[in-house]
């Protein structure tokens, strides 16, 4: 019951607030039969970030073969977040020749992604990683049927699978555990 209400008071903590947002979709494919909504800005064209229903993210988190995935669950608003996110961008320009690819899913309020999540996006060039989650759409059986640990009651939330071999992690990673986290998993 705790896990329930706790999911609850994040959730609508997430959609507090609301923003004018605009936004043109186009539906495109990825990972396999994947089935994405691209958010593109209108202004320039340079900002495109793929949203994905739950139960198409779940598809994207069980993937099973030779690449390393790692998938970090974060917000703008989120400051332990934000602190982490230099650590994954090094790593990313570190391993960027390796079979792993890093995603990002942002759970910032859906009036948020054309403004504050675009700014993220375009000011850490991270927009072709980035995976946005319509928070709303999220229920209790989201998270018992993808993750061991994580009940969605906060973040940021790092989730790494690489085959069958699966590591989660709830808080801000250091670089350190980061590195720790992937090299196990390469191995």
């Amino acid at each position: 019951m705790k896990k329930i209400i706790l999911s609850t008071l994040i959730l609508t903590a997430l959609y507090s607030c609301k923003k004018e947002g605009q936004k043109t979709e186009d539906t495109t494919t990825v990972a396999g039969s994947v089935s994405v909504t691209e958010n593109t800005a209108s202004a320039t064209g340079a900002y495109t970030s793929k949203e994905l229903s739950p139960e198409d993210l779940g598809k994207y988190l069980a993937q099973k073969n030779d690449t390393l995935y790692v998938t970090n669950f974060f917000a703008t608003w989120c400051g332990p977040c934000m602190r982490e996110i230099p650590h994954f961008k090094n790593k990313m320009e570190e391993l960027k020749a390796k079979p792993v690819k890093f995603t990002f899913i942002n759970l910032d309020d859906k009036s948020e992604w054309n403004s504050a999540v675009k700014k993220f996006a375009q000011e850490n060039n991270l927009a072709d990683n980035i995976i946005l989650l319509d928070g709303q759409k999220l229920d209790a059986g989201f998270f018992t049927n993808n993750f061991k640990q994580w009940d969605g009651g906060s973040i940021p939330f790092t989730y790494l699978r690489k085959g069958d071999k699966t590591d989660e992690y709830l808080g801000m990673m250091t670089e350190e555990v980061l590195n720790s986290k992937i090299e196990t998993l390469l191995k």
